[in-house]
């Protein structure tokens, strides 16, 4: 398994595994806000993936985004591949509303993070459950608690 950059890892919250790609969530309560992480070696950029690669990208990145847009019911998805200080292959998933903070600006540096509570994360976690995310294998319950390996 690659490893996840340390950067993402201390801003993310590990969620899950679909079949290519690690699923983060910025630990950002002004959004929902989303990562995958292909689970590749030493790629920096799309189209250094495989041809199957890409496609499973695309894949998980399309059905990823359908459901944040029910299950969050957003005026906007923001996807990005940017990786200006992680240069870790990650695609972001910002779920936008006109109400949010940043509205209609980027989300990147526009406020301060807000860290999730245990219950607001635990609300993030089951709306994300409540789609149909298939292959997803979650590493975290309800609450946003890391699952036993067994």
């Amino acid at each position: 398994m690659t490893r996840i950059h340390e950067r993402l890892l201390q801003d993310c919250l590990v969620v899950g595994r679909f079949p290519l790609c690690h699923l983060l969530l910025m630990r950002d309560a002004n959004y929902p806000w989303f990562i995958l992480v292909p689970d590749r070696e030493d790629i920096t950029e799309i189209y250094q993936l495989d041809d199957t690669d890409q496609m499973q990208l695309t894949r998980e990145s399309a059905m990823l985004a359908m459901v944040l847009d029910e299950q969050f019911h957003a005026d906007k998805i923001n996807i990005a591949a940017l990786g200006n200080l992680v240069t870790q292959l990650h695609v972001h998933h910002v779920v936008r509303y006109e109400s949010d903070v940043a509205w209609p600006a980027p989300v990147w540096g526009a406020v301060p993070a807000i860290p999730y509570t245990q219950e607001t994360l635990a609300g993030v976690i089951d709306t994300l459950r409540k789609g149909s995310l298939q292959g997803l294998q979650y590493l975290v319950d309800h609450a946003g608690r890391e699952l036993s390996a067994s």
